[in-house]
């Protein structure tokens, strides 16, 4: 991966043209920069080290000794400001290299939690006009400045790259680099949305900003986000011999294409549309940020240098005390949070979980199965039915195909996962499993037989973790050996597709089988949510009473696409009929009952489903619900309205009903039940409700998730409303349900 030349570095046009800019107008000061200064803040010029291996050479680290991942905090960017004036003043220098405490760790872009606490925008622009100076200034360097850089290298660190002359990153699977702002609900503002477009061309940079997906090493090198891949071994030392001209490195150029695209009116008028029919598609004008980034980049090419502080400055000041981004930023936390649950108390991280049994081949045991296989786990597959297993089998090869297709997984990955999993007859051979996980039939007896059974085979701290979704946990763990092993696993339908798991703690389940759980849903990929054993658990107690009222409002005579537009349209991922049809009547009927039986007549369930017809009606799986579906094999059918349901419609109330009144019906029903679930401490806070509702339910992100949107609205007007919709008519006359618009508990909690 080396190269032996000697050639000097050659000046690219980009390079002339950067190294004789005018100065930056701004001047970074540590008063100037404007975040807030952390109550740990080390003193002056010990976020950085500045060493000289040779004369005529600098080798700047990045080392905040109060950060376990530095960050482009106040005290870093205080000792930034300082360093670059020593840099500045040293004529001596030739070449400088940017780097990480060690290959595997740059830095970890912006402070993420003064994005957070900033709310005046004239601050935010100010902050934001500071970085770019400091930015300025490593880019106005006379010395050749190379940034060596490796793990993740996200947001500000990778424009800080950007400023320097070359990029070099570490050719190894847990590098990744780009620019995730907009997931944030904020755009690149440090000179990402000018930099980037100069560097790979308006196309490119609108996909990688757009998306905010971060890239692995050689798919950054093959489209321009750095210059070079090297070993995590060779990285300082290959920068320091590109730095000083022993080695070439040559940039990235697009030659003409430059001029083609980037400043052709033609082409960039094509573009917008093409790239602005995307992000409609997918933001639905609910979220400011690709919008603003979009325009941004758009018109990089012919911005003066003097304006892009200013440009990014004003987009960024509106965007981040914006309530989009506040939201988007308190789901990061909480996800961020979440990955903590992985860890004991003690902050040591329990052993990989390597060898693992699933008892059940149906559609969620063999999604499970195949999720343990694709992240390196042995995962012996059981199930009486040998035609089951060769389908999961089956379904699993052909996951591993596609994602070996689209490139994400090399050939031997995807050999191996083929090879991880294993489908047997019955339960025999599991004894080297160190977790168990059944997805047989929701019947309490079924469930509690194969731990039975498991519980005499398994070491004696093998986890049995069930997925049910509606049975006691405690209940299933009553009679056996180890009730303290045993633990809810709650993944959702489809398991390759939904983020969320549901840790479920029995009354006796120890803190280290949670933790463990928790470890093991963090390495499949997924965001655990730890709740107590109740009737539902979380998410199926908070979504209940919202598919209920669904169904009323039909049954009343509400059409069925209007109220899915409208719930579209609040921010939902689909219409509370669309997702009745994907869950499947006879599931949802099992788990209404199960509701109604835990926490009676507030749960009692609207008949409609069951009254709209037999096993060959039963949503997707049957191809008619409330929808007609497609056959599978017809790819390009589309679903349509199902012509009888106005057959099943035995009132008319709802038709008259106004949009406010349908969608207010749906949301409060599950801010009454968020509200109880917070007072019986069905999880831990508000915030981990909140990342439930977002990962488990899909409410919508931009909102912050369901009780940060009641928050929002504020206590008076959301029991107000409450008292409103519990005072119906139609509501009243119900044999049951109504309680469910109690706005008490919801008051209390809120007062709180």
């Amino acid at each position: 991966m080396e190269e032996s030349n000697t050639q000097e570095v050659p000046q690219s046009e980009e390079t002339v043209l950067i190294t004789e800019q005018e100065p930056s107008e701004f001047k970074a000061t540590p008063s100037a920069i404007g975040f807030p200064m952390p109550d740990d803040a080390p003193d002056p010029g010990t976020c950085i080290r500045v060493e000289r291996p040779e004369s005529g050479l600098a080798v700047v680290t990045f080392d905040s000794p109060h950060r376990s991942f530095p960050i482009f905090d106040a005290p870093l960017l205080r000792d930034l400001d300082a360093v670059l004036t020593e840099l500045e003043d040293d004529v001596t220098l030739k070449g400088i290299v940017f780097t990480g405490r060690h290959p595997g760790q740059f830095l970890a872009g912006a402070d993420v939690e003064a994005i957070q606490e900033i709310t005046d925008p004239i601050l935010v622009e100010q902050a934001v006009i500071a970085v770019h100076a400091l930015f300025d200034r490593v880019e106005q360097l006379k010395p050749r400045t190379i940034a060596a850089v490796g793990g993740p290298v996200p947001g500000g660190a990778f424009e800080f790259s950007m400023a320097c002359d070359r990029i070099l990153l570490v050719d190894d699977k847990a590098s990744r680099i780009g620019l995730p702002e907009t997931m944030l609900g904020i755009l690149p503002g440090w000179g990402g949305t000018h930099r980037l477009p100069r560097r790979i061309g308006i196309p490119g940079a609108l996909d990688c900003i757009l998306t905010g997906r971060m890239l692995p090493a050689k798919p950054a090198k093959k489209r321009g986000l750095v210059d070079r891949l090297v070993h995590a071994e060779d990285l300082v030392r290959v920068a320091s011999d590109i730095a000083m001209g022993r080695k070439n490195c040559r940039r990235f150029s697009r030659g003409i294409w430059k001029w083609l695209i980037d400043r052709n009116p033609l082409a960039t008028t094509i573009i917008r549309s093409k790239a602005l029919e995307g992000v409609d598609s997918k933001a639905h004008g609910k979220y400011p940020a690709p919008y603003a980034a979009l325009d941004l980049v758009l018109s990089a090419p012919g911005a003066v240098r003097s304006t892009w502080a200013a440009r990014e400055a004003k987009a960024i000041g509106t965007l981040a005390t914006g309530s989009v981004c506040k939201s988007l930023v308190g789901i990061f936390f909480a996800s961020e949070a979440a990955k903590k649950l992985g860890k004991r108390a003690d902050g040591s991280e329990p052993a990989r979980l390597d060898h693992a049994t699933v008892v059940g081949a149906g559609v969620m045991g063999a999604g499970i199965a195949s999720s343990l296989a694709l992240a390196r786990v042995n995962v012996r597959l059981g199930d009486l039915s040998s035609k089951a297993l060769a389908t999961a089998i089956s379904s699993h090869r052909k996951e591993v195909e596609k994602r070996r297709r689209r490139k994400r997984l090399q050939p031997n990955a995807a050999n191996a996962a083929i090879d991880h999993l294993v489908g047997v007859e019955g339960l025999l051979g599991m004894a080297r499993s160190e977790i168990a996980i059944e997805a047989v039939a929701e019947v309490l007896h079924v469930k509690a037989s194969v731990f039975g059974e498991l519980a005499e085979q398994l070491a004696d701290d093998a986890i049995l973790a069930t997925n049910t979704s509606s049975l006691s946990v405690t209940a299933i763990a009553k009679d056996l050996p180890y009730p303290e092993r045993v633990v809810g696993m709650h993944f959702f339908n489809p398991v390759k597709a939904m983020p969320l798991v549901e840790v479920v703690r029995g009354e006796e389940t120890s803190d280290e089988t949670i933790t463990r759980t928790c470890a093991l849903a963090i390495a499949l990929g997924k965001t655990p949510v730890v709740t107590r054993d109740v009737p539902g658990f979380l998410v199926n107690r908070i979504l209940g009473p919202y598919l209920d009222e669904a169904v009323r409002l039909f049954v009343g005579g509400a059409d069925v696409e209007r109220v899915d537009s409208l719930m579209l349209n609040f921010g939902m991922p689909m219409g509370p009929f669309v997702l009745l049809d994907e869950v499947g009547f006879d599931i949802a009927q099992h788990a209404a009952a199960s509701l109604h039986a835990g926490y009676g007549d507030r749960m009692e369930p609207c008949p409609g489903l069951s009254g709209m017809g037999d096993d060959r009606r039963l949503g997707r799986k049957t191809g008619k619900g409330f929808y007609d579906h497609p056959k599978p094999e017809d790819r390009k059918g589309k679903r349509t309205v199902a012509q009888d349901l106005a057959s099943f419609q035995t009132e008319s109330w709802a038709s008259s009903l106004p949009d406010v009144e349908i969608t207010d019906r749906l949301v409060y029903a599950m801010v009454g039940e968020a509200a109880r679930c917070l007072e019986e401490k069905v999880v831990k806070d508000e915030s981990t409700l909140d990342l439930a509702s977002v990962f488990g339910t899909g409410f919508a992100p931009f909102r912050g998730g369901l009780w940060s949107h009641a928050q929002r609205i504020g206590l008076e007007a959301v029991c107000a409303r409450m008292s409103e919709l519990h005072s119906r008519e139609d509501v009243h006359a119900r044999g049951g349900g109504a309680d469910r618009f109690d706005p008490a508990p919801v008051a209390a909690r809120m007062t709180e």
